[in-house]
């Protein structure tokens, strides 16, 4: 964003703006892990695949480590190396992101998988 952005109130950005800087606000500190909690839900699919490639970069730039909250099987088979399946706040299965979407081992992560629409992930 360019130094005009610097006087805006925040109702003045765009949905995909605020989203970039609500990740660029903990890039501040530095941080070694970044907790990203439903970076693109609310987002046009145009703007989810800008925000993906952002982090996706910022990781590799930064060196760090990234906690990805979704409830988007399709975004997580993209975007993680391993995977965590939460029930009611447990996790009823995790391991290699590629492993589980191939052979699912909890019923819970079978139904998931079978909910998803198409089918047509990319890992």
């Amino acid at each position: 964003m360019d130094e005009r952005a610097f006087n805006r109130y925040p109702h003045e950005f765009s949905g995909d703006q605020r989203q970039r800087i609500g990740i660029a606000r903990p890039l501040a500190v530095n941080p070694e892990i970044l907790v990203a909690d439903e970076p693109i839900s609310a987002l046009d699919v145009s703007i989810q695949a800008q925000i993906l490639k952002l982090l996706d970069e910022i990781r590799d730039r930064m060196n760090l480590s990234m906690v990805f909250i979704t409830h988007d099987l399709r975004v997580a088979a993209q975007v993680c190396d391993r995977l965590a399946v939460m029930r009611y706040g447990k996790i009823v299965e995790n391991g290699l992101t590629a492993k589980i979407f191939d052979a699912p081992q909890h019923s819970y992560t079978r139904d998931l998988l079978a909910a998803v629409p198409g089918q047509n992930w990319e890992r």
